[in-house]
Formats: C-alpha cells, sequence, structure tokens
C-alpha cells in the first residue's frame, strides 16, 4: 500500500517547511549522508534510523542490562533500558531549545548505549582486559554500539543508519567532561571509518574523537545530565549514601535530587550554548558539575558495598570468556557460541573477524541474567533426575 501521490507532496512540503525554522548549525534531513544506498522513504532519513535502533535485537537486549548497580533485587533501580530513555528526553529538551534535529538526536541517544556489556563498566573493563591479553585491541562499549549496528546486526550485514548517527553514538563518552563541546564539521564517512577501526586497537583513540553535528554534541553531555542525579537517586534507595553527605558548595550550585540537577544543568547549558556551533556550561555550573562526577566516583561507583561481589563477577567473565574461546577455536559444535554462529551470523562476519573478537562480541552483547545463566550452565552439576533411563 501507497500514500496517495498529492498526500505524499504535502507530507514532504511540511517536513521541509519545518526544517526551515531550525539553528543554521542543525544538521537537516538533506545532509543525511548513507554508508550504503538505501530505498527512498518519505520518513525523514535519522526518523528512519531510530526505527531501525528501536527494532534491532541488541536494542531489546537494554531491557537486563546494567546501568550502574547489579545484583539488586528492586525494580525501581536504573536498568540500562530507562537511562537511555532518559537521555533521549533530556537530549531532545535541549535540542528542542536550541532548534536542532531532535530526529538526529534521538537516534543517537536511543542507540548509544546496545554495545555495554553484562555488568555495565565493571564488565566492559573484564572484555578490554581479555581483548589486550589475546593481542586483539580493546573493548570499549561506544565503539561496539558502532559495531553492533554496522558490522553485527542482521547476521553481521549491519542496519545501513546514516553516518551522522553512527558518528554520534561512537563519539559519545559518558565518562569525559569538558568546559566545551564543539563538533568536527569536516568529518566525512572515510574519517569516521578510520576512526572506528583505530579505536579497536588502541585506548584512548574514542575519547578524542568529535561528533560531526551539534546534535552529537548534546547527546554527549546529556548521558552525563541523565545519569548524574539518577544515581544519587538510586544509591539514596538502597541506603548506599545519604543525600545531606553531598559537599554544600556542590548542592547549592545544582541542588541535591535529581529533578534540580537536571533542571539546573539543562537551563544553564541552553543559556550559554543558543545560537553557538557549541556546547557549553557556565564555568560555575561546570566546575560543580565536574566536582559531582568525582564526589559520586569515590561514594557510588567506587563504594566498597557496590563492589562487593566484583572478584566472582570476573572469575565468572573470565572463565565464560576464556572457554568460549575454546570452544571456538576447536569447533565445539555443541557449544553455545558455534550454535550462535551457524545460526546467526554470516560467513562474511566470521571470515572478517577473529575468534578472540568473536568471543567479544559473544558475551559482551549477553544480559546479565544470560551471562549468569550461561556460566552456571558450563560449571554446575545438574541433575540426573529421578534414575538414567531416557524414557519418559
Amino acid at each position: 500500500m501507497e500514500l496517495k501521490p498529492e498526500i505524499e507532496k504535502q507530507i514532504k512540503e511540511q517536513l521541509v517547511e519545518k526544517e526551515q525554522v531550525w539553528s543554521k548549525y542543525a544538521c537537516k534531513s538533506s545532509d543525511a549522508i548513507q554508508f550504503y544506498h538505501r530505498k527512498e522513504d518519505i520518513r525523514p532519513a535519522f526518523f528512519h534510523d531510530v526505527d531501525k535502533i528501536i527494532h534491532s535485537r541488541c536494542y531489546s537486549r537494554y531491557i537486563d542490562k546494567t546501568q550502574v548497580f547489579y545484583l539488586i533485587e528492586n525494580d525501581h533501580i536504573t536498568h540500562r533500558v530507562l537511562h537511555v530513555q532518559l537521555v533521549s528526553k533530556i537530549a531532545r529538551t535541549i535540542g528542542r531549545f536550541l532548534n536542532l534535529n531532535e530526529d538526529l538526536i534521538e537516534a543517537i541517544s536511543l542507540g548509544h548505549d546496545v554495545g555495554h556489556t553484562p555488568f555495565g563498566h565493571n564488565g566492559e573493563r573484564i572484555i578490554s582486559d581479555f581483548c589486550e591479553r589475546k593481542g586483539e585491541g580493546i573493548f570499549e562499549h561506544n565503539v561496539q554500539s558502532f559495531r553492533l549496528f554496522h558490522e553485527i546486526e542482521k547476521k553481521g550485514d549491519g542496519v545501513n543508519m546514516c553516518v551522522q548517527t553512527l558518528d554520534g553514538i561512537i563519539c559519545h563518552n559518558g565518562e569525559l567532561l569538558v568546559p566545551r563541546f564543539d563538533c568536527d564539521r569536516t568529518k566525512t564517512k572515510e574519517k569516521l571509518f578510520s576512526e572506528y577501526t583505530e579505536s579497536l586497537k588502541n585506548k584512548g583513540v574514542s575519547a578524542k574523537m568529535k561528533p560531526m553535528t551539534l546534535e552529537g554534541c548534546v547527546m554527549r553531555i546529556s548521558d552525563i545530565i541523565a545519569y548524574i542525579g539518577r544515581d544519587i537517586e538510586d544509591a539514596i534507595k538502597l541506603q548506599l549514601i545519604d543525600r545531606k553527605d553531598i559537599p554544600r558548595e556542590i548542592t547549592k550550585v545544582l541542588g541535591d535530587n535529581n529533578k534540580e540537577i537536571i533542571n539546573n544543568l539543562i537551563i544553564d547549558l541552553v543559556n550559554n550554548s543558543y545560537g553557538n556551533d557549541y556546547i557549553s556550561f557556565s564555568t560555575e555550573v561546570f566546575n560543580a558539575l565536574d566536582e559531582l562526577k568525582k564526589w559520586n566516583n569515590k561514594n557510588i561507583y567506587s563504594n566498597p558495598e557496590k563492589m562487593a561481589q566484583d572478584d566472582k563477577i570476573k572469575k565468572m567473565f573470565d572463565y565464560m570468556l576464556e572457554t568460549n574461546l575454546v570452544f571456538l577455536n576447536e569447533n565445539n559444535t555443541k557449544s553455545n557460541i558455534i550454535k550462535w554462529l551457524d545460526g546467526e551470523m554470516s560467513h562474511s562476519y566470521i571470515d572478517k573477524s577473529s575468534n578472540v573478537r568473536i568471543v567479544a562480541d559473544y558475551v559482551s552483547g549477553m544480559t546479565d541474567d544470560y551471562l549468569m545463566n550461561s556460566y552456571k550452565e558450563l560449571v554446575l552439576p545438574k541433575s540426573f533426575g529421578i534414575n538414567f533411563s531416557k524414557k519418559a
């Protein structure tokens, strides 16, 4: 079924008219660059990317991936799936105020964390150490997000998203806070792919990348805005910290709760970014946010109570990584990783990926529960039932 020609014409004119009021620094739909040609669609290019993302398999796995707190039996604690929704909402709010492309912002926001491992940044560090030990470069979740959409989804063919979307995804770094976020408008798709290839090999490469759009810059800072106060609220729920412990010199600038922190950061960001080809905070707010990040790191992320099970988690990861590498090297057809490759992935993916990188792709793609269940299946003995008979 197709739209009536006269209606399709009116819709296209409406979309063009809408973009005419945007900032001169906005990335318009007509600016979209394709990695590979795709069939023309009435949907704006970046709006189409949003659909590609939410219908991808890696997006569905957000549902059981850790944000900060793992092994917690509390449904009100933030998981990865909620975090990306919060990032999207905050980034689109900023984008609307600055007259930028909300479709592009939403696509980058929703896709930015699909490369995260089970057990959050802890799992990411363990998998990266594994890759380094085996001489296969490094592992970073933002780079893996690019890899998933470009080289792993659809059995290794990728989902053919716009260059600007993939660029914003790989350039996001929620750990990196700088006084001013600039974009690199000279970047080409060839340079982006070169950056991606290099970032698989060496640490620090992706942290130096600049997004090619202002929308990418907005999403980058929105990642921090989305988690900085929310993590505090989660930590308070879990009785890991107390609100009154947050230093007064921080709270008098940003507030002491998630609502105030988000509101104050967005307002200050818009006040200091409106009409500019960059994103920035005021000096006072930037310094307060920087100090709050350091305080969160010491009192939440590196809290000994939160890290109490980390040694066991590392042993589980190491066992799963090493064992699956053996399965792959020996072509153990009974193993789940071989079944995954045979049933889910193309020969082209297998041919262009080393066994170490395939294992990193496989384990990093697991949800928290699936990793633990897979580990139990390999390590814990199974019951024979009431007898050894094969009959029911």
